[in-house]
């Protein structure tokens, strides 16, 4: 296909941007991020009757996702969308926004598409709730009025050292920690804010090149792609090493057992099967471990970090971080 560029005259940025999910866990970031580039229109599209603190600064339209008229009217002149919901949210949830997005002619859409390689078949389809994702960016497509980016970023840092065993397989209250194999298989993963600063600068670049000369990145680079982040490449010991330094303990203070990382894998997902939906997380998270490296996209894909402009962080700053929300109850209170 030939390059297309910018025309003399047409818009090459994306200017009205509406989000779900603005107070949630990860949406929140992001909205903090869209408001400090200050490029953006930002809309909350938040549910008829939802108690959501959403933050100042951004306009609220408050519908009922079954009522297709007039979730289309609140998208209607929106650049791009952007969907943010649970792993428990409603399936069809998203089919709607998706479809209302078409009908408004929302030219951009990032679906709930943030987490692992999901462009990769086999580490897709290993794990059914990756796998579901598969049929809304085939809708987006199917539809015709949008096209999609994925955030790829792995798992969340923060939030899954401090989220308990069945995450990074880290139990900080009772300072336990389980090894999956010998614990040394490196994983990209991202914390909170650098997804948030990810999305916000992605929607940020020109849409097309100015023309052949210009070599800067733009969002058409990654129609229909997963854009490729990650905060740091670590093992769990890499992510102990660093706990112990932040709580100032030995490992003689914690209790380190191991799990085969297949067998955490086989027995999380027949927790699921079992109706057990813990081991949706056992099972998802081992997954990234295997030693076939699938979950190191940093090293499968390479990263789109400095194309988004995003910065190094500190391993130990968010292992601090993740350490006190696992002690307050912050994680609690997301259901981890």
């Amino acid at each position: 296909m030939a390059q297309e560029y910018a025309t003399r005259g047409s818009k090459n940025h994306i200017k009205n941007v509406a989000i779900v999910g603005a107070a949630g866990y990860s949406g929140k970031y992001i909205v903090e991020s869209l408001l400090r580039n200050g490029k953006h229109n930002i809309t909350a599209i938040t549910r008829e009757g939802g108690t959501s603190q959403i933050p100042s600064g951004i306009t609220v339209k408050k519908v009922k996702y079954d009522d297709h008229p007039a979730l289309v009217e609140a998208l209607r002149g929106q650049d791009a969308l952007i969907i943010t919901m649970g792993v428990r949210a409603p399936p069809d949830q998203q089919t709607k926004l998706i479809e209302a997005a078409a009908a408004a002619n929302v030219p951009w859409i990032l679906p709930n598409e943030f987490g692992n390689d999901n462009a990769n078949e086999k580490l897709r389809n290993d794990v059914a709730v990756n796998a579901d994702k598969t049929q809304y960016r085939e809708l987006i497509e199917k539809l015709g009025k949008s096209s999609w980016i994925g955030i790829c970023c792995g798992f969340w840092y923060e939030f899954s050292l401090g989220g308990g065993e069945n995450c990074y397989g880290f139990d900080i209250k009772n300072q336990s920690v389980t090894l999956f194999d010998d614990g040394t298989q490196p994983i990209s993963t991202s914390t909170l804010p650098q997804n948030g600063r990810a999305v916000a600068n992605l929607l940020g670049l020109k849409i097309l090149r100015d023309g052949e000369n210009d070599k800067s990145p733009c969002l058409s680079d990654f129609k229909n792609k997963f854009a490729y982040i990650a905060s740091f490449v670590v093992s769990q010991k890499d992510m102990l090493d660093s706990v112990l330094r932040v709580t100032r303990t030995e490992m003689r203070d914690w209790k380190v057992t191991h799990e085969p990382t297949l067998e955490r894998f086989q027995r999380g997902n027949e927790m699921l099967k079992a109706g057990d939906y813990a081991g949706m997380h056992i099972g998802l998270y081992a997954r990234n471990f295997f030693p076939d490296g699938l979950g190191n996209h940093a090293a499968t894909r390479g990263l789109d970090n400095d194309k988004l402009g995003l910065p190094k962080e500190d391993l130990d700053e968010f292992t601090s971080i993740s350490v006190r929300w696992a002690l307050d109850g912050t994680l609690e209170r997301y259901g981890q």
